[in-house]
């Protein structure tokens, strides 16, 4: 969840019956899909998702010296008194961690000293792994509300909630003013908002992992959220495997034979994104996983 420090700028643009509020936050492209022809309304929503995303930016940023998770990071051991949305995301990443044994764990961020992804990929070795590991593991953070400590050298890290988090922010926020037809969508995590468009439903396109495939995966979303994680710009190729971003905490390695796309529909899009991350922990298992959790879903391989 990366910031910059400046309020994010804000475009509009006419696109047949919608118009759409575009703006970049957390390192993403952001938009507001609004049915209507009221400019300043759509002005307005937009004004107000672009300053949530940046508070919720500011807030929970580790590039920031300012953020509540740079006060956590560096606190060499001592308690410190977070807030009730602090606490109410820490509550939630707890959950994840009980969930998944230990799976998804927000202490795993130092782990990106090891690991290289995209075009300047690179294979860590199994003892930079390790010496990692060592400050690796909710079960060294003691967590008694509002007051969390953790070892000196351990860090933690909302990356894997963040941005699924802001758009049900925004979505909550963006309700209050209007109920036209809506589609907030940060990076491809989306969620609708408001009534439903006058077609029905929000058509919404799932990326082609390779580039010989000319044709997107075409979802008809009628209300609710859909997510997406994949290793399409972010892996790694060691010995002829292929080992995407997300990786587990309890090992150090991202699962193997994961699929290349997974893409969830739920209420909300913290939902659809956290079966996203635990499907993709679940490596070969990913469907059978996602069909026991009776979800709608989209895994490419």
């Amino acid at each position: 969840m990366m910031a910059s420090g400046v309020s994010p700028t804000i475009q509009i643009h006419r696109d047949q019956q919608l118009i759409r509020g575009c703006f970049v936050a957390m390192a993403n492209p952001c938009e507001v899909l609004c049915e209507t022809q009221d400019e300043s309304l759509a002005r307005k929503v937009t004004e107000v998702a672009a300053r949530e995303a940046s508070r919720i930016e500011r807030k929970f940023s580790r590039y920031r010296d300012d953020s509540v998770i740079h006060a956590i990071n560096t606190a060499n051991g001592a308690a410190t008194e977070l807030d009730a949305e602090s606490a109410q995301l820490l509550d939630y990443a707890t959950t994840l961690w009980q969930l998944t044994e230990g799976a998804f764990d927000i202490t795993s961020g130092v782990l990106r000293h090891a690991w290289r992804f995209g075009q300047d990929a690179r294979a860590p070795s199994q003892s930079e792994i390790d010496a990692l590991l060592n400050k690796v593991g909710w079960q060294r953070v003691t967590w008694r509300k509002p007051w969390l400590s953790m070892p000196a050298g351990m860090e933690i890290d909302f990356g894997g909630i963040g941005k699924e988090y802001a758009v049900d922010r925004v979505v909550a926020q963006v309700e209050e003013i209007t109920r036209v037809p809506m589609l907030v969508n940060f990076g491809g995590d989306l969620r609708t908002a408001g009534s439903a468009p006058t077609s029905g439903a929000w058509q919404v396109g799932i990326e082609s992992i390779t580039k010989s495939e000319s044709t997107n995966t075409l979802i008809k979303l009628t209300t609710g959220a859909l997510a997406t994680s994949g290793d399409t710009r972010r892996f790694v190729e060691i010995d002829g495997r292929r080992y995407g971003h997300i990786i587990d905490a309890r090992t150090g390695w991202p699962s193997s034979d994961a699929p290349r796309s997974v893409t969830v529909a739920a209420d909300t899009c913290s939902q659809a994104g956290t079966f996203t991350t635990l499907a993709m922990l679940q490596g070969k298992q990913a469907e059978q996983f996602l069909s026991a959790e009776g979800l709608r879903y989209w895994c490419l391989r």
